[in-house]
């Protein structure tokens, strides 16, 4: 069994027999699901089969398509009217870029040590955080006041990549061409602390020295950099739609299906602002 690098999947625990423990087996007849308090999607309550309540459905490809189709809908919406209210005054966009990146930032944490990954609100309540955060950011990024160049084009450009690879991605796991294993979730987690660790010290060193390690400064350092995240986030798609696959194999509830939105929407959000930044990069040159 393998875990995922995205922050929503990867603690998922394991049971005998390759499901996931918690959500039962995918025996015809099973009866019942395990116990809920040690499992990732936060239930406490034990169900046995003389109880009357009837047991959740099992999730589907269906139900994570729709929530995650809910949850990119409220990404966009509000990214859209953030852009517009930076549009409209230009003072607002660091506001809500920091804003909308602390309040998704608490949440994703809250999902998932609180193990509420399948709470709609709380996940709703993370893609409009990030909208906010997306929209003012893209602004910066593309606007003459903040340095930026491109416009709406440049947006447009970064969507059609972002969408792009995780389709690229999807297809790449559906065919086997590349094959999830434990050595591959390992070198990808790995490389997602080392991405991590290097940002974190980039930040750190940019109060010390203009530029920091050069990272984000838009040389050649920073070009290398973004083609390093942006090929860790495509590989992280393959870890999560392997994750989000077992899981319906394992007849995980239907409402597991949010926690599955959840976490890809943050690999998008990732990848996306880093498909941007790079692109601003080579705009500017």
């Amino acid at each position: 069994m393998r875990t995922s690098s995205n922050p929503i999947f990867k603690n998922l625990p394991q049971q005998q027999g390759g499901g996931y423990a918690g959500f039962g087996s995918a025996a015809a007849g099973a009866g019942q699901f395990a116990q809920y308090g040690q499992q990732p999607y936060g239930y406490e309550q034990q169900y046995q089969p003389s109880q009357a309540a009837p047991a959740a459905r099992p999730m589907t490809i269906d139900d994570v398509v729709t929530k995650t189709g809910i949850t990119l809908g409220v990404v966009t919406v509000a990214a859209v009217l953030s852009y517009a209210l930076t549009a409209a005054n230009h003072a607002l966009a660091p506001l809500f870029v920091l804003v909308g990146g602390l309040v998704g930032l608490v949440l994703v944490l809250v999902a998932t040590f609180g193990r509420k990954q399948d709470n709609p609100a709380i996940v709703l309540s993370y893609a409009a955080a990030e909208g906010l955060f997306l929209g003012a950011l893209s602004f910066m990024f593309t606007n003459v006041a903040f340095g930026g160049v491109g416009g709406s084009g440049l947006i447009a450009q970064a969507v059609l990549g972002t969408f792009g690879v995780f389709f690229g991605m999807l297809v790449v796991y559906k065919t086997g061409a590349i094959r999830v294993t434990p050595r591959f979730t390992r070198m990808l987690f790995g490389a997602m602390i080392g991405v991590l660790v290097l940002m974190l010290g980039n930040l750190i060193a940019a109060f010390f020295t203009p530029g920091g390690f050069g990272l984000r400064d838009g040389g050649a350092i920073a070009i290398i950099f973004s083609l390093v995240c942006i090929a860790i986030a495509a590989f992280s798609f393959l870890l999560d739609f392997d994750a989000a696959d077992q899981l319906i194999r394992a007849q995980a509830p239907e409402k597991a299906a949010w926690g599955v939105a959840l976490g890809l929407t943050i690999t998008l959000v990732w990848l996306y602002t880093e498909i941007l930044r790079l692109l601003s990069y080579f705009q500017s040159e």
